[in-house]
């Protein structure tokens, strides 16, 4: 029997990186996925998102693991794209009882530089697509009136502030006030809100030359040895980066009946950077 048996998850962000894999984690403990992804590009992103390709492959790697899967394309900031994908997949999948909010982007800027179309981007997704992807989907669970899950993948952005990053750290932070009043307002119907709270994790988001140089100042043409050291180095572990397996594992206890009665918590999964000294 798996952790997740006879449970449906909706993940925003499945096409790859960690919503990938929070989609195939949760389906080998018996899920069946709901996975969307923007599969396309937004300009202040400095490196290439997902595509509908990869979320395909999200899809068959799924399927493998023996669940059922619906895919669409939908940008977070796109509250119909998202409505339309959530009830597409409860009409094939019967039920809804998971929803993960994951779509991220990443981009840096000082703050005196940092165009509009680089904040209000970050803000939108970041922010507000947790927010959306909240609002489609939890009318739903309350309908069925068995309970479920919230899990929203934050940052260690959201509990410190990083430098020319403040639209980042903005939204980060938001989405944990967005957490502890749902799950506040939403105790009553036995549904859990919580967020998970990752350092770096090794996908596309930190491996780009982009982010290499804004973590490694002062080296010239910086190279992912560089970044890595310098993040080893804020770590209390002697690690430089999470796998997305290590948030799956997080997304998986939140999900499952094993935490039934968490919620309201921020969940780091940091290599103990919050708490080095």
């Amino acid at each position: 029997m798996g952790r997740l048996d006879g449970k449906v998850a909706f993940i925003t962000g499945a096409a790859r990186g960690q919503g990938a894999s929070h989609a195939v984690r949760m389906a080998e403990e018996g899920a069946d996925i709901i996975a969307v992804d923007i599969c396309e590009e937004i300009d202040s992103v400095p490196y290439e998102l997902g595509t509908w390709e990869e979320l395909e492959e999200t899809a068959a790697a799924v399927e493998a693991a023996d669940r059922r899967i619906v895919i669409a394309k939908a940008d977070v900031r796109d509250r119909e794209a998202l409505a339309a994908a959530v009830e597409k997949g409860v009409s094939e999948l019967g039920r809804l009882d998971v929803v993960v909010p994951n779509a991220g982007i990443w981009s840096t800027s000082p703050f005196l530089e940092m165009s509009d179309e680089t904040y209000d981007d970050m803000i939108d997704v970041q922010m507000h697509g947790m927010y959306n992807a909240c609002k489609v989907t939890v009318p739903q669970l309350v309908e069925q009136g068995e309970g479920g899950s919230i899990v929203i993948i934050s940052s260690t952005a959201g509990m410190r502030g990083f430098l020319n990053q403040v639209h980042y750290n903005m939204a980060k932070h938001a989405v944990i006030g967005l957490m502890r009043s749902l799950a506040n307002e939403l105790a009553p119907q036995m549904i859990r809100v919580n967020s998970i709270h990752p350092s770096s994790t090794f996908t596309k988001m930190i491996n780009n030359p982009a982010i290499w140089e804004a973590f490694a100042p002062g080296v010239e043409n910086p190279t992912e040895a560089d970044f890595g050291d310098t993040f080893e180095s804020l770590n209390m572990l002697p690690v430089r980066w999470a796998e997305p397996i290590d948030i799956s594992h997080a997304v998986v206890y939140l999900a499952s009946d094993e935490s039934r009665y968490v919620t309201g918590i921020t969940l780091p999964v940091d290599s103990g950077y919050l708490e080095k000294v």
